[in-house]
């Protein structure tokens, strides 16, 4: 029962633990039975383990698989039911034009032959009907509307009472939720020959109604769904950007609807077309009268004539550019829907604005909303922010086309902060301090400059969104100074740690040079009032430290026992810049300074160092000023006990310790800090050449620097 069993005893190992009748008490409990020991439970329970992961690899790629293929099916339904819509267009197109083309014959043989229409018109009662009686027709179908009308509460001021409105259909729907297909509510559904009226019924009075909504006939798309059991007898109606299910009450009523609904916009689009028709038919001009002013030829001639005027609008693609650009919308075809609006915009450049010219942009102005706020819904931060700033460009760049290039530019930035956010936010923060803050930066900068870049490619012959990204970088660069110094300085670390983070800060910020932007100034605004509470805190610390010390002095040489902690001490002294050290040091492991000294000279420069690392002009004053403080708590001290000693001997020791003060430690300080500042400190000359050994009155025990 060892693992060297391989493939075969795996395969049996699967096919036992796959056997429908598998009990695993019994399995586990024939193992123990039949198992020398601990080893082969261990060996065995690898087995069962490397089957799992085998199992679990095997199932994530069948789901991968699986993924795909759903995917790609699903794209090939899209296109079908692209397909099948254009189809099902130009199919209701067709039977339209032939039935027109049928019913204008048919009225063009009753004029040459009237006998033979009215034997027609014996044989078949539906034809159609004379103009005397289609008018009785359609004053009762709209006495009708009037009447079904007063029943709905809320409609009488959206349906204002118009000569050509009536009532084509009407009755009882339910409808159904499109994600969940749970029911919603009982509805009421008028057709009238330009619009569908949906109102829901009031529950106390019977028969009366209440608007709920009115679709006009032109953005309607109706669509048939096929029985699934208990669902049936349902088709839906589409109306960009929204789409509701209703349910008739039985097939017959429902193929009523849909036959209904079809015919109804069918008609609706032919009488538009023949409206467009008649009104772009040029008109005799009428004859004016005759007139003795001089003036009137020069006049006349400078009107146009009504020729020049009128504007072709009975083109095929005009005509069919508002549904064009609804099957755009709804297929997401952004570009094909901007190229269709350039399009109408060339061709209506030159033109007058006549009335039907008004009548198509209202329509298509609709439709520009509609696009808009579907471009406007892309960039928003509730959709995925996956993808990267280039997952934006495709709906910028058609908002830009649209002439909206502010909101593509204020939606391009708030969707970049929501990304740069939910990212940060993202960040797990375990481990050292460094390491986070390491991730935080790369996470950042590099969004920053990939946001950058990416604007610049979306918004480059649009100066005027510049500055819109320079005023968003600076409040992305105060979220990620509120996440750093929360990390960094809240959580009160070490002076050397806070310096390496900010060091790490600093050196992504410059990365953001290579495309022209500099936010160096604004990182060092927004951080310097936590590294002024870093430094005034250290150095409080420091100065803590001395003066315990300074409180245990008892003016001793240092014994550090062995040459290698003398040799440790050497280095350390010299890495603090303190070269002569060697002069101070004794025999053996002796040192001819006192602990306090040496302690307070390796603190102060290791301040120093960590101090320069956090260095910026905002902070010149602020550690000029501590470090001041700190060495007057060590030189104070050092006068004092000079004028206090009587003991010759340690009074020797002690002008040899301020001697390594003055003329070493506080040169050291100045040249150090002029390296890293760049300038010298009057300040530190100032208190070097005021602290000089100076004749000191025996009998005085005070301490005057």
């Amino acid at each position: 029962m060892a693992l060297s069993l391989g493939e075969g005893g795996g395969s049996r190992l699967r096919r036992q633990l796959e056997s429908g009748g598998f009990a695993a008490g019994e399995y586990v409990k024939q193992l123990s039975q039949q198992s020398d020991g601990d080893r082969d439970l261990q060996e065995h329970r690898q087995r069962i383990q490397a089957l799992s992961e085998e199992t679990a690899q095997s199932l994530k790629r069948n789901v991968y698989q699986n993924y795909r293929q759903f995917i790609e099916t699903a794209r090939e339904i899209s296109y079908l039911e692209s397909e099948m819509y254009q189809l099902s267009h130009i199919l209701t197109e067709q039977k339209g034009i032939m039935e027109a083309v049928t019913q204008a014959l048919l009225l063009q043989a009753d004029r040459d032959d009237p006998a033979l229409g009215a034997r027609r018109a014996a044989a078949d009662p539906f034809l159609p009907l004379s103009a005397k009686e289609a008018t009785a027709s359609e004053e009762g179908r709209q006495r009708t509307l009037t009447t079904l009308l007063e029943k709905v509460e809320g409609c009488r001021d959206l349906l204002p009472e118009s000569p050509g409105k009536y009532l084509v259909y009407n009755g009882d729907l339910v409808e159904y939720d499109a994600d969940h297909m749970a029911q919603i509510q009982r509805v009421h559904a008028f057709l009238m020959n330009d619009c569908l009226l949906v109102a829901t019924a009031l529950p106390n009075r019977r028969g009366a109604y209440r608007y709920d909504a009115l679709y006009p006939l032109d953005g309607l798309a109706v669509v048939n769904v096929k029985d699934n059991p208990p669902m049936k007898d349902m088709f839906k109606l589409l109306m960009f950007p929204e789409s509701r299910i209703f349910q008739a009450e039985n097939a017959k009523i429902k193929k009523e609807w849909l036959e209904v609904l079809e015919e109804t916009k069918r008609n609706r689009a032919l009488s538009e077309k023949r409206r467009l028709e008649q009104e772009a038919l040029p008109r005799p001009a009428p004859t004016p009268p005759e007139s003795t002013n001089p003036f009137e030829e020069d006049e006349d001639e400078e009107e146009p004539s009504a020729e020049e005027e009128m504007v072709d609008l009975s083109l095929e693609w005009i005509q069919e550019l508002p549904e064009d650009l609804d099957v755009c919308i709804a297929q997401r075809d952004f570009e094909g829907a901007v190229d269709l609006l350039d399009k109408l915009n060339e061709y209506l450049g030159d033109k007058p604005v006549s009335q039907p010219v008004k009548e198509l942009r209202a329509k298509v102005d609709e439709r520009v909303r509609q696009l808009t706020d579907v471009l406007v819904f892309e960039l928003s931060p509730d959709r995925s922010l996956r993808g990267g700033p280039r997952a934006t460009r495709r709906a910028v760049s058609q908002l830009i086309r649209l002439g909206q290039s502010t909101k593509a530019c204020e939606l391009f930035l708030k969707n970049r902060a929501a990304a740069v956010q939910t990212a940060i936010r993202q960040l797990r923060i375990e481990g050292a301090t460094l390491l986070y803050i390491h991730k935080l930066c790369h996470v950042f900068f590099t969004s920053l400059l990939e946001t950058a870049r990416e604007f610049e490619t979306d918004f480059a012959g649009n100066n005027g969104c510049y500055s819109a990204f320079v005023v968003w970088a600076r409040s992305s660069m105060r979220m990620f100074v509120d996440a750093f110094s929360k990390q960094v300085f809240d959580s009160k670390e070490s002076l050397s740690t806070a310096a390496e983070c900010v060091k790490v800060a600093k050196e992504h910020c410059k990365q953001l040079s290579e495309i022209g932007l500099d936010l160096t100034f604004i990182i060092h605004a927004l951080l310097v009032k936590d590294i002024k509470g870093a430094l005034q805190s250290y150095k409080d610390i420091i100065i803590e430290a001395t003066k315990h010390r300074n409180s245990e002095e008892m003016w001793r040489r240092m014994n550090l026992m062995t040459p290698e902690a003398l040799g440790k001490l050497r280095e350390e002294m010299r890495s603090c810049g303190v070269g002569n050290f060697d002069q101070y040091t004794g025999d053996d492991c002796w040192v001819n300074l006192s602990y306090t000294v040496v302690a307070f000279t390796k603190q102060t420069m290791a301040f120093l160092e960590e101090a320069l690392k956090l260095y910026f002009p905002e902070l010149h004053m602020v550690l000029l000023e501590s470090l001041v403080e700190v060495i007057l708590v060590a030189v104070q001290h050092v006068d004092y006990s000079l004028r206090c000693e009587q003991d010759p001997e340690k009074k020797a020791f002690i002008r040899q310790n301020a001697s390594f003060l003055y003329e070493t430690v506080l040169p050291v300080v100045e040249k150090r800090f002029e390296e890293g500042v760049g300038k010298p400190a009057k300040q530190l000359q100032d208190l070097r050449n005021a602290s000089r050994l100076m004749r000191v009155n025996p009998e005085s025990t005070t301490s005057v620097v």
